[in-house]
């Protein structure tokens, strides 16, 4: 089972170490949110790849997780399937993924 949301992902500024916030697409798909790009060059990517710990605000819930890059080939495909119904999905993409924990305070 997938769902597409909308989500306010929050990063640690690679250079700054300040919160970095935008609102973002994200595939819920076995647990786990995805982020996709279709190049490197967002300073999102860029944070979370640096400062793996983020947050997600989802529903007025702020929850902390762990991202990484995602290689399996075939599982970012997917993501790229699930996220578009146009020709975006058969694009080679970045993908982000994101292993959600506990609960903070909003």
């Amino acid at each position: 089972m997938s769902q597409i949301l909308q989500v306010l992902l929050i990063t640690k500024g690679r250079k700054t170490g300040k919160p970095h916030t935008v609102r973002l697409r994200a595939v819920l798909y076995n647990n786990k949110l995805y982020f996709s790009r279709r190049n490197p060059n967002s300073d999102w990517l860029k944070n979370a790849i640096v400062n793996p710990q983020v947050k997600v605000e989802l529903d007025g819930r702020i929850i902390c997780g762990n991202a990484s890059l995602v290689k399996d080939e075939d599982l970012a495909k997917k993501i790229s399937q699930l996220k578009y119904s146009d020709k975006r999905s058969e694009e080679p993409r970045i993908v982000l993924k994101v292993v959600l924990g506990d609960l903070t305070s909003p």
